[in-house]
């Protein structure tokens, strides 16, 4: 077995309707989720006995409740296998950004772990285990940009432009549980079908709470406004708009105020994970 490095990818909820909610708690969306070329890139060396070393500390969160973590000790107790792994993590995302990061690096184990431990399961197999990280993990596992349904764990690909996206991070984080619990939540909008977003677009149910509770957020959105439509990713507090070349993003970026942070990415349609993965 030898070492491997991958693209841990952000993505960007293009829409997020909130269409209902389970007997659990958890809520019916659909969304757009857009892959980006840009995200964390983890690290992996394989061990010959069973340690299981994140080495790479993330404020404010125990190692053994990082997703990472979580996700290797989820593949190892799904299989046969009694490997471990050394993993370090080059952190570009920022947590509580609604760009997936968490979602994304605990996906990228399971595709990374699957590989260089041979446990040999399906993508089928990797999402069920995805799906108990958390809601939006699949779509990372599947590696496509892809309309979602149900938790976010009903998805079908869809074949979106490779247009260029301004993130902006406004500085704060917001928590989703926060916002999912939030009483002022619309969680009744009607259902859309997939042409009918293609069509027209639709917004994020998520955003008038994210801004009446977060005045960062909504300074950022009304600032970058300007120069695109603009919009809230997930349940925040990135924010984006897009732009049909890099170099309107690229320019738009520079003159950001001094207390944002974000970057440029550009739209993909399959995740950099699954492509260089395919090269091995």
């Amino acid at each position: 077995m030898s070492t491997l490095s991958l693209l841990a990818p952000a993505k960007l909820n293009l829409c997020l309707k909130i269409t209902g909610r389970r007997d659990d708690g958890y809520h019916l969306l659909q969304s757009l989720f857009q892959l980006l070329d840009f995200g964390d890139t983890l690290h992996f060396a394989p061990r010959s006995d069973t340690e299981i070393t994140l080495h790479t500390p993330f404020d404010g969160v125990a190692p053994q409740d990082n997703l990472i973590v979580r996700a290797a000790y989820a593949l190892r107790d799904a299989t046969a296998t009694r490997y471990g792994v050394d993993i370090h993590c080059d952190k570009h995302l920022p947590m509580g950004g609604g760009i997936g990061g968490g979602s994304s690096n605990a996906a990228t184990t399971l595709l990374a772990l699957n590989h260089l431990w041979q446990t040999g399961l399906s993508e089928n197999a990797l999402s069920e285990i995805g799906l108990a990280l958390g809601a939006d993990v699949p779509v990372f596992v599947r590696g496509r940009t892809a309309w979602a349904e149900g938790v976010g764990e009903k998805l079908t690909p869809v074949e979106m432009p490779e247009d260029w996206f301004v993130v902006i991070h406004p500085g704060v984080s917001v928590a989703t549980r926060e916002i999912f619990s939030h009483q002022q939540l619309t969680r009744n909008s009607r259902p859309i079908k997939i042409a009918a977003f293609l069509e027209q677009g639709a917004g994020n149910d998520c955003e008038n709470v994210v801004k009446s509770l977060y005045p960062e957020v909504k300074n950022a959105l009304d600032w970058l406004s300007q120069f695109a439509p603009a919009q809230l990713t997930g349940t925040g507090s990135c924010l984006f708009a897009r732009f049909a070349d890099e170099a309107s993003a690229r320019e738009v970026f520079s003159n950001r105020p001094a207390s944002y942070s974000g970057f440029v990415a550009r739209g993909v349609n399959v995740s950099p994970s699954h492509s260089a993965l395919n090269q091995i």
